[in-house]
């Protein structure tokens, strides 16, 4: 007599009313753009724009919403920059606007390297807008927040605005990268020598997003900062101000980088 049949758990029923082909078809496109990010940018800002109107994004609208200084910011559609990278590098030194042009400088980046507003269908809804400021100051939350500008410290800058107000866009992206280096790493991570091999690791990604949340439940907004006008502040008082606690150690941190240290003590 063959066995009864298994009841499957609610939780599985569950899964059947998301895991529709409609839904893996557009999960399936999301996770190729998150994973040739490392490739282009132009890969993270266009999957900020297909979550424009997602539940995610509404959700990041309503955490934004609730504080006066971001709200006000949305509804005026304020632009960032355009940034003359020499004269912030005239400034003095140690302030927020010399440390951010000297550091792209050094590294070859240009300061302003983020999507125009026209990428985002001319800021006409309030999602277009908050991603078009979420790119357009990332850069400079690398120079506040300490984290380095390339593979290493990504996660950890990017991990402060999901810590902060949700923002889909990334949010997707720090959990890509968690699966996608829980796929590809089949080697446990004190058993790998070079910091470029640990870092393509589950447990390297789980270490730059935590320590990215921690900053960013620790810090006071950072979305409606008016960066423009800290651009002579001193770095170290502007971070005390914001309650930033910088890395400055590990291959996650541009402090770690000879060349921008030097640069900047030049």
């Amino acid at each position: 007599m063959p066995p009864p049949a298994l009841q499957r758990p609610m939780g599985f029923r569950y899964l059947d009313r998301i895991a529709t082909k409609e839904n893996i078809h557009a999960f399936l496109e999301l996770a190729d753009l998150a994973a040739g990010a490392g490739a282009s940018a132009n890969n993270v800002f266009l999957l900020s724009h297909r979550l424009r109107q997602s539940r995610p994004m509404q959700v990041c609208r309503a955490l934004l919403g609730r504080d006066p200084a971001a709200a006000a910011l949305i509804e005026q559609r304020r632009l960032s920059g355009p940034y003359d990278a020499p004269a912030l590098r005239a400034l003095p030194k140690g302030t927020l606007g010399h440390t951010y042009a000297t550091v792209l400088e050094t590294m070859g980046y240009d300061i302003n390297f983020f999507p125009k507003p026209e990428f985002y269908a001319n800021l006409e809804t309030d999602a277009d807008y908050i991603n078009y400021r979420v790119y357009a100051t990332h850069d400079i939350h690398h120079i506040v927040s300490g984290f380095s500008l390339d593979n290493f410290g990504e996660l950890g800058v990017i991990s402060m605005s999901v810590a902060q107000f949700a923002h889909p866009g990334l949010a997707f992206t720090d959990l890509m990268a968690l699966l996608l280096n829980w796929f590809r790493n089949d080697t446990p991570i004190d058993e790998l020598e070079t910091p470029a091999e640990q870092a393509r690791t589950a447990s390297y990604a789980f270490g730059m997003i935590s320590k990215g949340l921690h900053i960013g439940v620790e810090a006071q907004p950072l979305f409606p900062v008016i960066w423009e006008e800290r651009m002579g502040q001193d770095l170290e008082e502007l971070r005390a101000e914001l309650g930033v606690t910088a890395v400055r150690e590990g291959t996650f941190s541009w402090y770690a980088n000879p060349s921008l240290v030097a640069a900047l003590a030049a």
